[in-house]
């Protein structure tokens, strides 16, 4: 016997739809590119996004076309997300901090036909385009005025060409496993890879993220998503937002400390979202020029570990709570939120801030386990470390032209290539990249653990650790640090910072300062390049 239930599709037409509906002038805030803010609402995107899907299918697109987008955070970005979903294309957000070797090689592998590109990568764009034999025009997101001259034979104003459209148009119907999105891996190894989402996985995991214990949105908020939304599926805002009604303030180009601190505040953001690097930057504009985050309740800090002392300024100087996130590209990307929960309400100081330091418990949706090499799911006991494996609606089965298939298996868990471990209240913690963890003597030395602690010294901006070859132990931890402008830390400084607060056969063998600590795209530390660069360095213990 079957439900008795509609059959309604879950199509991401559907979440501006209700947004346009049930909050109509709830406002989308935007720093343009041009400069000026820019003020809309979900009635007025919902209304522009019809004209985009209108004029895409009028031009000739439709069902499973790869239609890429390179542009920040801003209402246009929003309003080609919708338009190009509504008829069944496929959003594909390139992140222009890529190589542009790596961004060709992206293009050609998925194809795509068309591209929307702010102001601010348009000389890429100009560059990357005779390499696409697929694209076949370019919309620039500006208007006539601010259109520059470019060689490009096909390229557009994006305000010009919605004039072309009337809006009177219907939201294509189809199956809800339909794909509406992709997102490429940063390709720390190989080529990027292809994770594509559906409108089915686009919409449960807004449904999941807008959850008390996840990112805690609704109509009452006022989010600020400073990730972009070229990383790791915009971690879902540019739909979460719209589905609970929050007001949705977008940064543009502009991230730096202070352009953040003026938006947090003159806009009255409630939530936020970002990586640490993000957050050091705005702590460090408020240590030099003060200031108070008054109407600041949740900040959601992800893509990386984050450091204990960011926690401690926002809940403890600025009163506002701190949700630490873990998720991943393939995850659409929430894993985990660093919700408190009963068993732990009780809990003050260090002990507190041992479990906020943890990534959290995964939310209805995501199951997840660790094992060892052999498979074998091992003990949460907050201890024991091994392979994260997870699945769930929301979490890649394949990757596009099945790269990378090894990862997945047979009970279609997905290797996430971390190494962690669960507590007995589900309490997840990152110890390390699988190919980064130090192997020191048989047993796993924690690289991140480490640099957490190391980036708490006053004299330390920015700490790396990795694993260099060591002939008794195998392989034993180096501490690479970038000293704070105008602090002059010792080596001795450091691992006298470090005893007592890390296991003692855990103690870095020695300590080098740089000026910078390469990057990805996605703003992770680059570790492959750091072991390159220390190939040859001896370990004063070997």
């Amino acid at each position: 016997m079957r439900g008795l239930m509609q059959d309604w599709p879950l199509l991401c037409s559907k979440v501006i739809d209700h947004a346009a509906n049930e909050h109509p002038l709830r406002e989308v805030v935007s720093r343009s590119v041009e400069g000026p803010m820019h003020r809309t609402n979900y009635r007025e995107v919902r209304g522009r996004a019809l004209k985009i899907a209108q004029l895409l299918e009028r031009e000739g697109y439709g069902l499973g076309d790869r239609i890429a987008t390179m542009a920040w955070n801003t209402w246009r970005h929003l309003e080609c997300w919708y338009g190009i979903m509504g008829i069944g294309a496929i959003y594909h957000t390139l992140n222009p901090r890529l190589f542009p070797e790596q961004l060709a090689w992206i293009m050609n592998d998925a194809e795509d036909k068309l591209v929307f590109v702010d102001l601010t990568f348009l000389p890429l764009i100009e560059a990357l385009a005779p390499k696409v034999a697929s694209l076949k025009k370019v919309i620039v997101l500006t208007d006539a005025q601010h259109m520059p001259e470019t060689k490009l034979p096909n390229a557009v104003a994006y305000e010009e060409w919605l004039k072309g459209a009337d809006g009177d148009f219907a939201w294509k119907e189809f199956d809800e496993n339909t794909a509406a999105g992709m997102c490429y891996t940063s390709g720390t190894t190989g080529n990027p890879k292809g994770v594509v989402y559906s409108h089915r996985s686009n919409v449960l995991h807004s449904m999941i993220a807008q959850a008390p214990d996840a990112m805690n949105i609704s109509s009452s908020s006022r989010m600020l998503p400073i990730v972009p939304l070229f990383h790791a599926n915009g971690w879902g805002i540019a739909l979460t937002t719209p589905m609970t009604g929050a007001t949705l303030v977008m940064p543009g180009p502009k991230m730096d400390g202070a352009s953040v601190y003026q938006l947090l505040t003159e806009e009255r953001v409630t939530c936020t979202a970002a990586v640490p690097t993000v957050w050091l930057m705005l702590l460090q504009h408020l240590e030099a020029h003060g200031g108070e985050l008054p109407d600041l309740e949740r900040v959601i800090i992800g893509g990386s570990a984050c450091p204990r002392r960011v926690i401690e300024a926002f809940q403890n100087r600025y009163g506002a709570q701190v949700v630490h996130a873990w998720g991943m590209t393939e995850m659409s990307p929430l894993g985990t939120l660093c919700a408190i929960k009963p068993e732990y309400a009780g809990l003050t100081g260090d002990d507190l801030l041992a479990v906020e330091e943890t990534q959290g418990f995964p939310p209805f949706g995501v199951e997840m386990k660790v094992t060892d090499d052999e498979n074998r799911t091992l003990p949460r006991d907050g201890k024991t470390f091994g392979r994260l494996k997870v699945r769930g609606p929301a979490v890649a089965k394949a990757y596009y032209k099945d790269q990378g298939a090894e990862l997945f298996d047979d009970e279609r868990w997905f290797d996430t290539g971390d190494v962690a471990h669960i507590d007995q209240h589900g309490y997840m913690k990152i110890t390390d990249r699988a190919k980064d963890v130090i192997k020191s003597g048989g047993e796993w030395i924690s690289s991140i653990e480490i640099e957490n602690v190391a980036v708490g010294h006053p004299d330390v901006a920015e700490a790396a650790v990795i694993g260099l070859s060591h002939p008794k132990w195998d392989e034993r931890p180096l501490l690479v640090c970038v000293k704070r402008e105008g602090r002059e830390p010792t080596k001795e400084d450091v691992l006298g910072f470090l005893n007592g607060k890390i296991a003692k056969w855990w103690m870095p063998d020695d300590v080098v300062f740089v000026d910078e600590i390469p990057h990805t795209a996605a703003g992770k530390i680059r570790k492959t390049a750091l072991r390159d660069e220390f190939r040859d360095y001896v370990l004063p213990t070997a």
